[in-house]
């Protein structure tokens, strides 16, 4: 039944009440401590320099990350693939260990609050202008525009308001939220990681509950488990080989030791969006703030890949037919978690519409704030007023915001014809995570990359991702048609060969080289950092050995 009742708009009212009302509490306390000092810094709008805590670190990292492409799109994925989709989330975890433990600490030592900042101070201006570019584009025209469709798409089949309404509600919603600053979205990220926890386990428990029902073991959820795995075997392979259909989506120890790589150290590592949240905060309270959203990753794949998994059984075994296919008899993955919230009892179901809500706003909010400051601090302070204000900057920002979220709302019903929508924002992200890793890494521990080889790396990152692409079409299968994964490692690898050669045939490197500060002993962790990362590399290790 495809409407909200009366108890599920009381739960979800409250979810917002909660939100707003924590939201505008924590803004009216930092309004008040800036006029008490009678500033108003764009570092905190963007930042919140030195006021978030650890959880409220590790929350928002992952508050911003998880948003309906996960709950949607990974849901859909799994339902198609099974539970190889994981590792997006098991191997993002690995990865926030090594970007705490070498990225943050460089970019807390040089003072850096942008990633095109970095770039300039690293390379040059012109480095830090195209990628900034690029990362606008990105980010508006990809991230922030699939976020609105899946979201609204999502809203839609649960509530039965309209696509169009639900892009309005969202959006404002978002903006409301992003408009307060980095702290606002931080410490309300806490409340949203809460809801969409304990919503995504709920549906989890009602999807494991149908099935153990419709084999006779009455509400059992770990029969229900154990029944999915035994009617889906080949759906709980983490590592596919050439025999599988969706090899081309992930293509065996790619994975583990190829394409994944770079897609998660660019995500994580070079992406404003994510490391954002952190750049604000001490050394000791990064680290543990991203060490908390690593072992915070390891739960996503039970909140949204298991209730795919188990709408594919239930579907196999004749269940959901109808739903699962569109108005052409066209079977659709991504309906598989909308499915299911229907099924939710009222109340619940509430919940779970709050949850939803919670992951898209909060990510919609995250990237809504990088946009504003990568476009107010990189581009407008450099370009169109050198001299702005404090208060200027601030303004900029939030005009930002606002646009972006509008452009973003009319490209989005672009996008309907998608049937996986989560590999569609993997695959098209790829064509500049190459670059970017590439410009980055030679950056941070490579002293005679120089400017002309980044500028070169950020030139050709998209050109040469789209020809190899197309290549296999254009000629006629001569050249082979790689999986996305495995054309990013080649890209990549092309791209760090051009570097270093175009960086050593420069004879002034050494002396056009920027400084960039890096001491080893800053790369030294604490104790329980290094117990706590032992225990989440302990569990990758058995997961990937079990369901290998």
């Amino acid at each position: 039944m495809n409407h909200l009742q009366s108890l599920d708009y009381v739960v979800f009212f409250i979810y917002f009440i909660a939100v707003s009302g924590y939201g505008y509490w924590v803004y009216q306390r930092k309004m008040y401590h800036q006029k008490v000092a009678g500033t108003m810094d764009s570092k905190d709008f963007f930042l919140a320099e030195g006021s978030l805590t650890w959880w409220a670190i590790g929350a928002s990292l992952i508050a911003s990350n998880i948003s309906a492409e996960h709950f949607i799109g990974m849901s859909g994925s799994g339902f198609a693939l099974g539970l190889a989709i994981s590792s997006y989330e098991w191997m993002a975890a690995a990865t926030l260990i090594i970007v705490a433990i070498f990225f943050i600490p460089i970019y807390l030592k040089n003072k850096i609050f942008t990633m095109p900042q970095f770039l300039s101070k690293r390379y040059n201006d012109t480095v830090a202008t195209l990628m900034a570019i690029f990362w606008l584009l990105v980010y508006v025209f990809v991230n922030l525009t699939s976020i609105i469709y899946l979201g609204a798409l999502a809203i839609n089949s649960i509530s039965g308001i309209s696509f169009e309404w639900c892009m309005v509600g969202l959006g404002i919603f978002s903006i409301i939220v992003t408009l307060g600053g980095m702290k606002v979205i931080g410490y309300t990220d806490v409340i949203q990681v809460l809801v969409l926890i304990m919503g995504g386990l709920v549906t989890c428990y009602l999807a494991l509950t149908l099935v153990s029902k419709h084999f006779g073991f009455g509400g059992d959820i770990l029969k229900g488990l154990s029944v999915i795995r035994d009617k889906a075997p080949t759906h709980f392979h983490m590592i596919f080989d050439k025999s599988n259909a969706y090899y081309k989506d992930l293509p065996g120890l790619s994975v583990l030791i190829g394409g994944m790589w770079i897609n998660n150290l660019n995500y994580w590592g070079c992406n404003q969006y994510i490391t954002q949240r952190a750049l604000g905060a001490s050394l000791p309270t990064a680290r543990k703030g991203i060490l908390f959203a690593a072992f915070l990753k390891l739960l996503i794949p039970l909140i949204v890949v298991i209730p795919g998994i188990t709408m594919y059984v239930m579907y196999q075994n004749g269940m959901f037919q109808p739903e699962m296919a569109d108005a052409a008899g066209v079977i659709k993955p991504d309906h598989s978690y909308p499915t299911l919230m229907n099924l939710l009892p009222a109340g619940l179901k509430g919940l779970a519409f709050a949850a939803l809500t919670a992951a898209i706003v909060a990510s919609l909010a995250g990237k809504a704030n990088s946009i504003s400051t990568i476009f107010s601090l990189d581009i407008y302070k450099k370009f169109f007023k050198k001299d702005a204000t404090e208060k200027q900057l601030v303004r900029t920002g939030r005009i930002t915001v606002v646009i972006a979220m509008l452009l973003a709302s009319l490209v989005a019903p672009a996008l309907r014809n998608l049937d996986q929508a989560y590999q569609f924002i993997q695959e098209y992200v790829g064509f500049i995570s190459p670059g970017v890793l590439s410009i980055f890494l030679l950056g941070f521990f490579w002293k005679r990359a120089t400017s002309g080889a980044a500028l070169t790396s950020a030139i050709l990152t998209i050109p040469l991702s789209t020809f190899l692409k197309f290549l296999p079409g254009w000629s006629n299968g001569a050249f082979p048609d790689l999986p996305f994964m495995d054309r990013m490692t080649l890209v990549f690898g092309i791209l760090m060969l051009l570097m270093i050669v175009i960086s050593l045939a420069d004879k002034r490197s050494k002396v056009n080289q920027q400084v960039v500060i890096i001491d080893t002993k800053m790369f030294r962790c604490s104790p329980g950092f290094i117990v706590g990362s032992a225990i989440i590399v302990g569990i990758l290790a058995a997961l990937y050995t079990v369901f290998y």
